[in-house]
């Protein structure tokens, strides 16, 4: 959905390893209690996008840039896909064995593989629409990928690979479920897809806030109504994790008014086809961006966005606030304890203590 924006700050390229720390008001009976925060890179750029290799953090961001940060060599690489004057804007990232794939948003849509090993860019899939916006993109395995968009007519703009991303398919309309006049989604954190094993959902957001799903990989789908807030061009479901096939997390809420604190946040124990509610009026308001911990058995998650960095150790029936930055836009972890996050100006390493 094409009406998130933000205004960035005017950084030089710096890279540094700032260590900044952030205390709860309140101790947590068990887990995290605190977070130690390092700097990466700052710079200039807007980070929605950033997929996990190893040493390698790899990223999309605006101004037709990409690249990755090593975490071993504590580098950064980064490179510019120029297509004539278009500034293009990369929200959705997904990665192969062998390949690491980009997807603008807006118009034209703009679909790159580059070569892990050798950095060379190839396009895969362009189309030209007014109304094209591609939000979010996954791989099941090796071979077989997904990517959603807005709708251009009535349900969500879905392209499949079925061939390690050398060619993608746009799925037809008549294969999809129907949209709702206003429903959407939202390009915030490219967690719009989730994938375990064969399960796949989407999510949604605008006048509807619903869950799609899919246990074939896409051939065919379910609907799935939500208690999150919706009726408004900018409510709904921003971003969802999924721990395994049944437990489940979705969360957004009203990007216009941030500091709402209800409806933005549910949980599912049976795979998305029941919701429930938690922390009404409590914790965050609207975010972008929901994950599991590693290991945690589904009971812990946090959040990042307008809020700052919240954790829950009880499968989010309760949150604390472990950081106020509110400039971070997704996250994603290494192992249990560490995390890398990356947003507005700069990508930074999140120790959980």
């Amino acid at each position: 959905m094409r009406k998130i924006f933000f205004i960035l700050s005017v950084f030089g390229l710096l890279v540094s390893f700032t260590t900044i720390h952030y205390k709860q008001n309140e101790k947590l009976k068990g887990g995290f209690t605190s977070v130690v925060v390092d700097t990466l890179f700052q710079d200039k750029i807007s980070i929605r996008a950033i997929e996990i290799d190893k040493e390698k953090v790899w990223y999309g961001a605006n101004d037709s840039r990409f690249g990755y940060f090593d975490l071993e060599k504590n580098e950064k690489f980064e490179e510019h896909i120029y297509k004539d004057t278009l500034k293009l804007e990369f929200r959705s990232i997904a990665q192969t064995s062998k390949n690491i794939f980009l997807l603008s948003v807006g118009n034209p849509a703009l679909l790159y593989q580059v070569s892990k090993k050798t950095n060379k860019v190839k396009l895969v899939y362009k189309e030209v629409h007014t109304k094209v916006f591609y939000d979010s993109m996954k791989f099941w395995n090796d071979d077989e990928g997904i990517a959603i968009g807005d709708p251009i007519e009535d349900t969500f703009s879905v392209l499949i690979t079925r061939d390690g991303g050398e060619t993608w398919v746009k799925v037809l309309s008549d294969h999809l479920p129907t949209l709702s006049k206003g429903e959407a989604a939202f390009a915030a954190s490219n967690t719009n897809i989730i994938i375990k094993g064969k399960d796949t959902w989407l999510v949604s957001g605008g006048k509807k806030a619903r869950i799609f799903y899919s246990g074939d990989k896409g051939k065919t789908w379910k609907v799935t109504t939500t208690p999150i807030v919706q009726g408004k061009t900018m409510t709904g479901i921003f971003t969802a994790d999924f721990y395994d096939s049944k437990e489940g997390f979705i969360a957004g809420g009203d990007y216009e008014l941030p500091k709402l604190k209800s409806d933005n946040k549910a949980i599912t124990k049976d795979g998305g086809k029941t919701w429930v509610v938690v922390a009404q009026n409590e914790g965050f308001g609207y975010t972008s961006c929901v994950q599991y911990v590693p290991g945690s058995n589904a009971k812990e998650i946090v959040s990042i966005g307008a809020s700052g960095l919240y954790y829950s150790e009880n499968s989010g029936l309760t949150w604390t606030q472990l950081s106020d930055d509110t400039s971070l836009f997704t996250i994603r972890f290494l192992n249990r304890n560490t995390a890398i996050a990356a947003g507005n100006n700069k990508m930074v390493r999140i120790n959980f203590k």
